[in-house]
């Protein structure tokens, strides 16, 4: 914990004072050293990217924010070289690594009092989602992870009704979230006992919830496969190939998961190769998110919570103070989303 000084406002700026901040797996890879980049001119990093904030000082903001709108700040900043898709809004496939990450990547975060925030990087929440908006960032990794699949699979006529999401954590959780929510059958495959948190939680949602440490992996595609699409959100390179052989002919595997470990595999390549090849197959990797992403969160957030009442902010099992950050960034075996709370709302 450290102190810094309260932000000064460029012209334009809006200043927002921070209410939580969600922790997750990029968290606590940036507090153990495998990732992350200070600011040029720093010599730490504040780190925090998933957040929920209120507007302080909104200047002539030409959004039309105002002092106490509640808002979710974005994450990914355009390269400095501004490529073709940072020139066009998409800051998320961007075409260099010269790009930035507020809490990441050369930016800090938002796990502070307050930050500073071109408007245009703000998204304006409804007051009825406080207390679950904490989880629009990574809500919209997965929806913009969702919507490339869909985009991809418009090479041929695709009528997908199954889906395998491995793990539950937030993003596996999130993912069949979205996709019940679009009308999927959803099997959650992870190594949690049924009785637990995130188990209860994929269920309660409609989801099929699989221990994989009771049924093998070949067994769950026997009996259930074989599947349209494949979310792999686990972060193992390992699951992340047999979820190839575990999708349909025509079918898509969307990567969400990291695999920072760098470990190696023994894998029939050729298998690989055929399998893809013959089954007419999609494999993709996708990461970080867009200001659209976000927008289509907030309304996805507003429909899942129709469809299933309390069910976001069952995702929620841990809250911290921010003096307590430390023992945030420990996980906890059933742990779904630790929450480091900043501020509240002042009346």
């Amino acid at each position: 914990m450290i102190d810094v000084g309260r932000p000064e406002l460029d012209e334009g700026d809006v200043l927002v004072r921070v209410l939580e901040a969600g922790v997750c797996g990029t968290d606590q890879e940036l507090n153990s050293g495998v990732v992350g980049e200070s600011p040029a001119d720093g010599e730490f990093l504040i780190i925090g990217h998933e957040n929920l904030g209120i507007v302080e000082e909104a200047g002539k903001s030409p959004d039309g924010l105002r002092k106490g709108d509640l808002v979710v700040a974005t994450v990914r900043r355009p390269c400095r070289g501004l490529c073709f898709a940072c020139r066009n809004g998409e800051p998320d496939i961007c075409a260099s690594t010269d790009y930035f990450e507020r809490g990441i990547k050369g930016m800090h975060g938002y796990m502070a009092e307050y930050y500073a925030e071109r408007p245009e990087n703000l998204i304006r929440v409804p007051l009825e989602l406080r207390k679950t908006a904490v989880l629009l960032e990574p809500l919209s990794v997965v929806e913009k992870g969702v919507e490339q699949a869909f985009k991809i699979q418009e090479r041929h006529i695709w009528n997908p009704r199954k889906a395998l999401v491995a793990g539950a954590g937030t993003i596996g959780l999130l993912a069949g979230f979205i996709l019940l929510d679009m009308g999927l059958e959803v099997w959650t495959f992870a190594t949690r006992g049924r009785d637990s948190p995130k188990a209860q939680i994929a269920e309660a949602a409609g989801a099929h919830y699989v221990n994989v440490k009771e049924v093998s992996l070949e067994r769950i595609s026997k009996d259930y496969g074989p599947f349209d699409m494949v979310v792999e959100a686990t972060g193992s390179s390992e699951i992340a190939f047999k979820a190839i052989g575990m999708v349909g002919n025509g079918g898509v595997v969307c990567l969400e998961g990291l695999s920072p470990k760098r470990a190696a595999h023994v894998i029939c390549t050729d298998c690989i190769n055929m399998d893809l090849v013959m089954g007419n197959k999609a494999v993709f990797g996708t990461v970080s998110s867009n200001r659209l992403h976000f927008e289509r969160g907030l309304a996805r957030m507003e429909s899942i919570e129709r469809r299933c009442p309390g069910l976001l902010e069952r995702m929620i099992t841990r809250r911290v103070r921010l003096d307590e950050a430390r023992d945030a960034l420990q996980h906890d075996r059933d742990d779904v989303k630790v929450v480091v709370e900043i501020g509240g709302l002042r009346r």
